[in-house]
């Protein structure tokens, strides 16, 4: 089952299930089983996201961070491992692999328009701001 490592943690860990350990050379990608099954409430979806730890010790991450579940899937929760380092990462059967967050989501309905409304922003996108 899923867990909370503390009594504030957002996220809840997901841990292998494996059959044998699985080898994951530098660069390499892999799908992961967990062996969890969910079913979500209409309006809510499950994010799959790194671990820090094992992104900042052993350079694992996942290649579509964050990945979501919708509310309809029923399959199992299955992560898609990348080892960004230069060493062998070797996963074992339980081991902490990534976390889960339950979030809330809206459906908006689009209108097609000929203008947006006008923001001090505008257009302006990455590095606007500049460096503090």
């Amino acid at each position: 089952m899923p867990s909370y490592e503390t009594m504030a943690s957002a996220g809840m860990d997901l841990r292998a299930n494996l059959a044998a350990p699985v080898i994951l050379r530098s660069l390499e990608r892999t799908l992961v089983p967990t062996g969890l099954f969910i079913e979500l409430p209409v309006g809510y979806e499950a994010q799959i996201r790194p671990r820090s730890g094992l992104a900042f010790k052993k350079g694992i991450s996942i290649v579509n961070a964050p990945g979501t579940i919708d509310a309809d899937y029923r399959g199992e929760i299955r992560i898609i491992l990348i080892n960004l380092s230069n060493e062998e990462f070797v996963i074992e059967d339980g081991e902490r692999i990534a976390q889960m967050i339950i979030s809330r989501h809206e459906r908006v309905d689009w209108s097609k328009v000929e203008k947006l409304d006008e923001t001090d922003r505008g257009a302006r996108g990455f590095g606007h701001t500049g460096q503090k």
